[in-house]
């Protein structure tokens, strides 16, 4: 069985009136069981080039439905106004700007639940990889 574990820190001295420091970790594992999360699609990253227009990362119908897939992406860019706009069933999820990056849960229930990414200039970066149950 494989395991894979992921793990973030979240720390400040001035973001509130006292010091935070906050690290959880978790165990990936496959849908409703124990066993570790045995696939992925591989650390990979794309490199938008000319004209900049959103594209689907994952096809929802290359899945199965309802399974513990989870989905690290990050924004490779060091210039700050630049983002990675991240799409899911035609929901907007949010913005990575310069350096940020997340890790989801991704339910591939069918074609409507694509990964879409729609990066707001042209030669930009997404380092990304797909953890499937």
């Amino acid at each position: 069985m494989a395991t894979t574990t992921a793990t973030i820190t979240i720390a400040s001295t001035d973001l509130l009136s006292d010091e935070i420091a906050l690290t959880s970790s978790a165990t990936l594992t496959g849908a409703g069981n124990s066993t570790g999360i045995l696939n992925t699609s591989g650390l990979s990253r794309k490199t938008v080039s000319g004209s900049h227009a959103q594209y689907t990362l994952f096809d929802g119908t290359d899945y199965t439905a309802d399974k513990a897939h989870k989905l690290y992406l990050k924004n490779i860019s060091t210039t700050a106004s630049e983002y990675f706009l991240v799409t899911i069933n035609s929901e907007d999820i949010g913005r990575l700007y310069a350096g940020d990056w997340a890790l989801i849960p991704w339910s591939a229930h069918d074609a409507d639940n694509d990964i879409k990414i729609d990066p707001s200039a042209n030669d930009m970066t997404l380092e990304y990889m797909l953890f499937v149950d």
